[in-house]
């Protein structure tokens, strides 16, 4: 029998070093800061969710494509608003209790059931295309191709479906160990071949048209004398930029490997279920613990990091133009320095968990709540202030520059 720990609580329980002879720490608490990038909150929608969904840690999270985002509830209400004011493009009402998605991309939309079942949808009306049956659980959303659509499965499959029809054109597997997280990562698809994480710690490719493994890379192996300790799960999607990945495990690495060979690179002890986000130069990473690093793409050495955060069930970070956005446990946004790491806004959206990744758009940011409540906040960092620089009604009047010295004066010098 395979078992399925809730990853909150086990990395609860991991990080903190729980036993009968230690108390567990716990989260950080929010402290007053002075924020200097101005945020703005610009819409606001609610699809609903309830506590069943809040327990199951679904995978469902927002996804943004042409200017349109898109989102689902477990109830199966999928839903397309425009990033800028949130009106409504369409509403779709699926009889499935959906548990993975959506994500959005060459025409289509595309979700998962906790059944099992993939239903695409028409990008611009919301019109069903078609349903595909798969027999795991699915909890997390696929990639689109122009030609397939990658989508994991919590039984340790990757599934390539044909793009107009939903048929199933190949399956890989990779063994699963008895006690893994909950959860899966969601595949990347680059040039041809489509990249994903797996329970036993590996990160495979596998080509697109066939599903002929690539190469198959161990981010970590399994280690320790408990099954708790030997949980090394790739739960989250990798990142690609150029020719290179960079991926990272709980319990295991942040690397950087080959496109083309699966070759690591470089790469550094550091535990991470939530995953990284990249931008031009750097990559960003949310520990396990919830600290918060950046490290630079060509070494991996470490710019700085934030554990301010620590513990606060933190998600996946979400790159803007100047800062790094997460959402924590208690259904906060919090913006942090690019440069620095440091604390710069906060905004909370609700009184539930942020458990899936926000996305971006320029600088705003969307992120739905684990009860379903999504919103869209707007930060204006051409009005941001200096760090240490109080709100300028509240600043000394200058004194007035000194009159000018009369002429004569000057002539009798």
């Amino acid at each position: 029998m395979r078992l399925m720990f809730s990853v909150g609580l086990t990395a609860l329980l991991l990080m903190s070093g729980c036993s009968k002879d230690k108390d567990v720490e716990p989260p950080a608490e929010l402290t007053k800061f002075e924020g200097t990038l101005p945020i703005k909150k610009i819409w606001g929608d609610n699809l609903g969710g309830g506590k069943k969904a809040v327990v199951l840690r679904l995978g469902l999270g927002p996804a943004l494509d042409g200017g349109v985002v898109f989102a689902a509830s477990h109830k199966g209400e999928v839903i397309a608003v425009t990033v800028d004011t949130g009106k409504q493009v369409w509403l779709k009402k699926l009889k499935a209790p959906l548990s993975a998605g959506p994500a959005a991309g060459s025409g289509l939309v595309v979700v998962g059931s906790s059944k099992g079942v993939v239903i695409a949808l028409d990008e611009r009306t919301g019109a069903e295309n078609w349903r595909a049956r798969l027999n795991s659980e699915l909890l997390s959303a696929p990639a689109i191709g122009d030609k397939v659509v990658v989508i994991r499965s919590v039984d340790g499959r990757l599934h390539g479906l044909e793009y107009a029809t939903g048929k199933e054109i190949w399956s890989v597997e990779q063994q699963v160990p008895r006690l893994s997280l909950r959860g899966t990562a969601t595949p990347v698809i680059s040039k041809d071949v489509a990249i994903s994480g797996f329970d036993n710690g590996k990160v495979m490719a596998v080509n697109l048209s066939t599903g002929d493994t690539v190469w198959d890379t161990a981010l970590a192996s399994p280690h320790g004398r408990t099954e708790l300790d030997r949980l090394v799960d790739v739960d989250s999607a990798v990142s690609v930029v150029g020719d290179n990945v960079f991926a990272a495990g709980f319990q295991g690495r942040t690397a950087m490997l080959a496109l083309d060979s699966g070759q690591i690179w470089w790469a550094h002890d550091m535990s991470s279920y939530r995953g990284l986000n990249v931008d031009g130069d750097n990559l960003y990473v949310t520990q396990s613990d919830g600290v918060i690093v950046a490290m630079r793409q060509r070494d991996g050495s470490e710019l700085w990091r934030n554990d301010r955060l620590k513990l606060r069930g933190v998600s996946t970070p979400v790159e803007t133009s100047t800062a790094v956005v997460v959402g924590d446990f208690k259904g906060y946004l919090h913006w942090l320095d690019k440069n620095t790491g440091a604390l710069i806004a906060r905004e909370r959206v609700a009184k539930f968990r942020v458990g899936n990744e926000p996305v971006a758009l320029g600088d705003t940011v969307v992120v739905l709540d684990d009860d379903g409540k999504m919103a869209a906040y707007r930060a204006n960092p051409s009005a941001a202030k200096p760090p240490g620089v109080s709100n300028p009604a509240t600043q000394p009047i200058a004194p007035p520059a000194p009159p000018p010295k009369k002429k004569k004066d000057k002539d009798k010098k």
